[in-house]
């Protein structure tokens, strides 16, 4: 909780600060004297409330849309030794991470992959895939497992799905001011708004939503490095680095769904700029340099 208190008071810091400069550079007054009927705070505060509502609500449902999206069977009572064992290694690491036991689960698919997810880190879900599990020996899975709890332990998805919220903010923020610019000022549009405005509006959030989706991955792939490096303290720097080469060698694993693909084990991109996770190369070079 006071992750999601400090990062929501950073967001508001930043709009006040946004909004004082507004006030001392009298953009407002610039933009009334233009004809521009655009309450700057206002706009502010609503977009806060738009950009921010969307990631919490889709935080808080994260793991009844993963265990959707992915098909996940949640391990209740365990089965056999395979899921007992799975069920054991978990539980050891949340021990050692010193966060909640995680639900853990497996979801169909021949490929290698796995994921974390959930509200908080004593709320999580820890889920692999059968192709991870027959894929890779007991010290990879391990490894991967480790790397999952990292990112539960370190608070990832929080910290993700929050900075998302940040930057939705202000995507929409700047998308409607910029509407209203050219509604106004192109347009002439005196009352209201005409068509130019909804149609900027929705092409200008495309376009800084594009650029904004840079900062996450990066992000996101900053993040990868650090869950890297608690799966090896978690399992192992070699059973982490062996994991990650059996990734190399297998096939590219499985894309997984929107919010989840920033908390997988693999993951690609048609360009580095879009990519969650860096170059498994990158992710095995980091490990052996930090000895």
């Amino acid at each position: 909780m006071m992750r999601i208190f400090l990062f929501l008071a950073t967001n508001v810091a930043i709009l006040v600060v946004v909004s004082i400069v507004f006030n001392v550079l009298g953009l407002s007054g610039t933009l009334d004297a233009q004809g521009i009927d655009l309450n700057l705070n206002a706009l502010l505060v609503m977009s806060a409330i738009i950009g921010m509502s969307g990631s919490v609500i889709s935080l808080a449902m994260s793991k009844w849309s993963a265990k959707r999206a992915m098909g996940v069977h949640v391990i209740e009572q365990p089965q056999n030794q395979t899921e007992q064992w799975l069920i054991d290694i978990v539980a050891k690491q949340a021990r050692q991470a010193g966060i909640g036991m995680p639900e853990v689960g497996i979801f169909q698919t021949p490929e290698s992959n796995a994921f974390a997810t959930g509200m908080s880190k004593n709320s999580a879900l820890v889920a692999v895939s059968s192709g991870l599990l027959q894929n890779m020996n007991a010290d990879e899975v391990e490894a991967v497992v480790g790397h999952e709890i990292s990112h539960v332990a370190n608070g990832d998805m929080v910290t993700m799905a929050l900075m998302q919220g940040v930057v939705n903010t202000f995507v929409f923020f700047f998308a409607t001011i910029i509407g209203h610019l050219v509604d106004r000022v192109v347009f002439k549009t005196e009352r209201g708004y005409g068509p130019a405005y909804y149609i900027t509006q929705m092409v200008a959030q495309i376009v800084l939503g594009i650029l904004a989706s840079m900062l996450v991955m990066w992000f996101s792939r900053y993040r990868e490095f650090k869950a890297d490096a608690g799966g090896a303290k978690l399992a192992g720097r070699e059973k982490m680095i062996g994991a990650l080469r059996a990734l190399q060698r297998g096939h590219e694993a499985e894309d997984l769904p929107g919010q989840l693909a920033a908390f997988g084990i693999n993951g690609s991109g048609v360009s580095k700029l879009f990519m969650s996770h860096p170059p498994l190369e990158e992710r095995i070079a980091a490990l052996q340099n930090n000895r």
